[in-house]
């Protein structure tokens, strides 16, 4: 008869707290500047939380481009560039805004339409953002996990009119949501 070896209780403890806590960890994405052939410079890193009022994002980024910003999270997580009629688009393998429920609206962190349209982000002179930015309509923060999180070079109106999804064009900042 052949006994199997069990490891040491404290090391399977150590390994199960380990886990517990990798798993308790907030969801976060590292996020790079993009361009037509992939991703660049590290641009900062972005913490998501849960709070009563919504999915707060916790933001800590530099040198970018002054000025309003859209702010995203997109259906996939990847950052890569993506073909567009024959062209490549920076970070255009996140895919579009998230919209699990399908509802074809751009309507802004208030209102009923993409899960992914978050608060316009406003990067300061200097080219920094550290602020914390609340969507009232995220209640599920892990949800987000696997999703990419893009950082557009225009602001964002928060409707399809006069321009799509917000003016907020080219995708300048990409990070995936871990």
């Amino acid at each position: 008869m052949t006994m199997t070896a069990r490891p040491p209780l404290l090391a399977c403890l150590a390994f199960l707290a380990a886990a517990a806590t990798a798993h308790a960890a907030e969801p976060s994405a590292v996020m790079y500047k993009v361009t037509p052939e992939g991703t660049g410079d590290l641009a900062g890193l972005i913490t998501i939380a849960m709070s009563p009022a919504g999915g707060v994002f916790r933001v800590n980024v530099k040198n970018l481009p002054p000025g309003a910003h859209g702010f995203h999270v997109h259906e996939n997580g990847e950052c890569g560039p993506a073909a567009e009629n024959g062209k490549p688009v920076p970070a255009g393998a996140a895919g579009g805004h998230w919209d699990p429920g399908h509802t074809g609206k751009h309507e802004g962190p208030s209102g009923t339409g993409h899960m992914g349209d978050l608060p316009v982000l406003e990067i300061a002179k200097d080219g920094i953002a550290v602020t914390n930015l609340t969507a009232p309509h995220i209640k599920d923060v892990e949800a987000l996990r696997g999703r990419a999180l893009v950082i557009h070079a225009g602001g964002d109106t928060f409707s399809d009119k006069p321009a799509p999804l917000g003016g907020g064009g080219a995708r300048i900042v990409c990070g995936v949501i871990k």
